[in-house]
């Protein structure tokens, strides 16, 4: 799977879980960039991209990233 890959199925749930069509994310997007981005939707975009991607983040993956980059880092480390 490529990076490109992995953001637009990124892209789509966050429109989803943010019930908002207009977000793109990008590497450097961070729960700052979007205003609904809080600890309760912050576990439902957790549990979505879970479903999505077929794995659990661990809870140290959960509680260091910084930021979609470093999501993506972990998807493409987990998922290949």
């Amino acid at each position: 799977m490529t990076r490109e890959e992995v953001y637009e199925k990124l892209n789509g749930i966050f429109q989803e879980v943010f019930d908002d069509d207009s977000i793109e994310v990008c590497d450097s997007t961070t729960s700052a960039d979007i205003e609904e981005w809080d600890s309760l939707e912050h576990i439902n975009l957790v549990v979505a991209v879970e479903q999505e991607f077929g794995f659990k983040f661990d809870m140290g993956q959960v509680v260091s990233m910084k930021d979609v980059g470093e999501m993506v880092d972990i998807i493409l480390d987990e998922v290949g």
